[in-house]
C-alpha cells in the first residue's frame, strides 16, 4: 500500500497575469451573473499559451503536429525532476545537467524561477541550451516542463530548444510552479507521476493545462516477528 499526495503545479489564471511578450493579455470577467441572469458564467479571453500550458510541435512550424494529433501519453506519465536551482539570471542550462535523466521519462526542470512570477525578473529566467535539448531527445524524452516562461531565453530571436524538441514531436510545458516540493519528494525516494492534460482544441498550437504531480509515498514496512 502507498500513500498518495497531489501537488498542484499550475499558476492561477487571472486578468492581467504575466504572458510572453507580444502574446494576448488574459482577461476574465462575468458573462452572466446570478443577480442579472439567474446563473453564473465567466467569459475567458486569452491566448493558447496563457498560464501553465503545453506547446504542441506546431507552435513553431505549421508542418508539425498539432495538439489533437499528439498521443495522450505525452501528457501523463512518470517524471524525473532536474535540480537547476540557484542559477544567475539568463544562465544557460547545459547538457551536463541531464546526465542522470532516465530514458523515456517526462522531465521537469526546477529552476526556482516561479518565485519571480509577476515581477520583471520573471523574464530573466535560465533556459535550455540546444545541446541539452538534443540530449533529451536522444534519451527518448518527449515531454519537457520548466518552472519558467520558456525553455528558450526571453525575449529571443531564435528558439533552438523549442526547435529541437518540437521537431522530435515532443511536448513542452512552461510556467510550472511548486517544482521544488516535487523535487524534495523525489530526493526522499518517492515516486513522481505528472499529468499535463490540455484543453481539447483541434488544430491548436497549445493550450492551458491543470498540471498536477502525484507523489507516491511508500507505507512503512509492517512489523516482523
Amino acid at each position: 500500500m502507498t500513500a498518495v499526495r497531489l501537488i498542484d503545479l499550475s499558476v492561477p489564471l487571472a486578468t492581467g497575469m504575466p504572458v510572453y511578450p507580444g502574446d494576448p493579455q488574459v482577461r476574465i470577467g462575468p458573462a452572466l451573473t446570478m443577480e442579472r441572469d439567474g446563473i453564473n458564467v465567466l467569459h475567458l479571453d486569452m491566448g493558447s499559451q496563457s498560464g501553465t500550458h503545453v506547446d504542441a510541435p506546431s507552435h513553431i512550424d505549421d508542418a508539425l503536429l498539432t495538439l489533437d494529433q499528439l498521443p495522450l501519453e505525452r501528457f501523463d506519465g512518470p517524471a524525473h525532476v532536474v535540480d537547476a536551482r540557484g542559477l544567475a539570471p539568463r544562465t544557460p542550462i547545459g547538457a551536463e545537467a541531464f546526465a542522470d535523466v532516465p530514458d523515456g521519462c517526462m522531465v521537469l526542470i526546477a529552476t526556482g524561477w516561479s518565485a519571480h512570477w509577476g515581477t520583471d525578473s520573471y523574464l530573466e529566467h535560465p533556459y535550455l541550451t540546444e545541446a541539452a535539448a538534443v540530449l533529451l531527445v536522444a534519451r527518448g524524452v518527449r515531454t519537457v516542463g520548466i518552472d519558467a516562461l520558456s525553455v528558450d531565453p526571453t525575449p529571443a530571436e531564435d528558439f533552438p530548444a523549442h526547435r529541437v524538441l518540437c521537431t522530435a514531436g515532443a511536448v513542452i510545458s512552461e510556467n510550472l510552479t511548486n517544482l521544488g516540493e516535487v523535487l524534495d519528494a523525489q530526493q526522499a525516494g518517492h515516486g513522481v507521476h505528472v499529468s499535463l492534460f490540455p484543453l481539447s482544441l483541434p488544430g491548436a498550437d497549445g493550450a492551458p493545462v491543470r498540471a498536477v504531480a502525484r507523489v507516491t509515498e511508500p507505507a512503512p514496512p509492517a512489523d516482523t516477528v
